[in-house]
């Protein structure tokens, strides 16, 4: 009788295939994380400069530099512009914190966003891992004039 089976090396090949396509969707999935992460990082910053503009509009200046941005909860209208939580006017509800883990190239300080304002203008510093859009990696400045990177 012949019966008819798969032999070792048949086996083997296949599953050699399958754990090879197996690591790159691994490698492909890392990659989209690093990106996501990124352009959450844009769009955050992005959201905050939208906050700080409509604050300044009401204002006529931008928040002081009390606090580090990761330290407040919200951008509320009192003084110097930072609160706990809003009794008035809410700019933005919750104010974003970086998305982890800490990107190559990127330091635990780079990675959260730090804000340096006076009544005229302010400074945002966040880091990509990656370029996102015309962005390229590294360390980024958002101002009223817009995204800059050094």
């Amino acid at each position: 009788m012949n019966k008819k089976a798969f032999t070792l090396i048949e086996l083997l090949v296949v599953i050699a295939i399958i754990g090879l396509l197996a690591a790159m969707a691994v490698v492909a999935l890392s990659n989209a994380r690093l990106k996501a992460r990124d352009a959450r990082r844009v769009s955050d910053v992005r959201q905050m400069q939208t906050a700080l503009e409509m604050y300044n509009l009401d204002q006529n200046s931008y928040p002081g530099a009390g606090r580090a941005w990761s330290s407040v909860a919200a951008l509320c209208l009192s003084t110097p512009g930072w609160a706990a939580a809003c009794t008035t006017t809410t700019y933005m509800g919750v104010a974003p914190t970086g998305p982890t883990p800490v990107e190559t190239g990127c330091t635990a300080t780079d990675n959260s966003y730090s804000y340096t304002g006076t009544a005229l203008s302010y400074s945002l510093k966040y880091c990509l891992g990656s370029a996102v859009a015309n962005l390229p990696a590294g360390v980024h400045t958002a101002s009223p004039n817009g995204i800059s990177f050094r």
